[in-house]
């Protein structure tokens, strides 16, 4: 501006800039003013689009305005991550990201149309769920160490089953037949219900599943559980003995889930759907059902939630790199 010092200047820019995060605190405080969408990379139904309803419903209540959910499934979820990627960082769109889209894609994918690292403000993580190794009856092997000399003593003649080629669920027996060193032959399916049906069949011997899924089953006698993938037992079938004590030391896998918004949402709008979200999962019906499922709740603060992306992300590229997972 003409006529004007560099002193002038400086306290000119400040006092723009200070009427700027008053505007932006502002906002943050009446926040929510209108209906927010929670877009969701599944068809309804599924896990992440259940969480997302039954969060939308809480938040709906706690915030005095509706949150809706959006399902745009397809390219596994990577048409939802680049909708909320591009959406307005105004804290009116969240994103349900799961292992599969902010981690396990990265790692199978070569040229993915997001970062899950920089274009998203993490809030929380919503709940971390293990897996069940499961076998058919008919498999002589009443333990993983059983199933582990099994397969050793016939190399490349046993089949596992999953719910599709890179997902979390493929990735984490991956990580288990590189660590127990065996030779398997993995059968892709399109998707869970398909992998699971093929088991009960007898026509594939071994898949991993979320507890939901596989308990009906093995209580009818119709699987056997042999281990669960998380770090200790889970209360719904304790007889399954963690995978790292039962003949795979270190080992440890999840299917997990969480909220995101876009990137640059105010700090303020983070912190205030953190607290909500947080507030939600421990309400009773919410906790009640990812506790019988074997879920882990989570709540972990939006830091803590952007370096568990960051560490499952080299984690899983670590897999495909030692499991020779071919890169699409």
């Amino acid at each position: 501006m003409r006529g004007m010092n560099r002193p002038s200047l400086v306290i000119l820019a400040a006092l723009i800039l200070g009427c700027a995060v008053d505007c932006i605190d502002a906002s943050a405080q009446q926040y929510p003013t209108k209906p927010i969408r929670a877009i969701v990379g599944f068809v309804p139904g599924g896990a992440t689009d259940i969480m997302a309803r039954q969060l939308g419903q809480k938040l709906s209540e706690s915030l005095g305005q509706q949150v809706i959910v959006d399902n745009r499934p397809g390219g596994s979820g990577i048409i939802a991550a680049t909708l909320a990627k591009e959406a307005p960082a105004d804290g009116y769109t969240i994103f349900f990201g799961t292992i599969s889209t902010l981690a396990t894609n990265v790692a199978t994918i070569g040229k993915l149309s997001y970062d899950p690292l920089k274009d998203y403000a993490p809030i929380t993580l919503t709940a971390a769920t293990p897996y069940f190794v499961v076998v058919h009856p008919a498999v002589p092997a009443g333990s993983l160490k059983e199933f582990i000399a099994l397969a050793r003593a016939k190399p490349g003649q046993l089949n596992f089953a999953s719910s599709g080629t890179g997902g979390g669920a493929h990735l984490a027996m991956e990580m288990f037949r590189v660590m127990a060193g065996l030779n398997m032959v993995h059968i892709p399916y399109k998707g869970a219900a398909q992998a699971t049906a093929e088991v009960l069949a007898g026509q594939i011997q071994m898949t991993f599943s979320q507890p939901a899924v596989m308990l009906p089953h093995a209580k009818a006698g119709k699987l056997k559980v042999l281990a669960v993938t998380s770090r200790k037992r889970l209360a719904s079938w304790a007889d399954a003995p963690p995978i790292a004590e039962a003949g795979v030391p270190g080992y440890e896998a999840a299917s997990w889930q969480g909220v995101l918004a876009p990137a640059k949402t105010p700090r303020a709008i983070i912190d205030r759907l953190h607290a909500e979200i947080v507030k939600a999962l421990h309400s009773a019906e919410i906790e009640r059902r990812l506790v019988a499922e074997g879920s882990e709740i989570g709540g972990i603060s939006p830091e803590d939630f952007g370096r568990h992306i960051k560490t499952e992300i080299a984690k899983w590229q670590r897999v495909v790199k030692e499991a020779n997972i071919k890169v699409e």
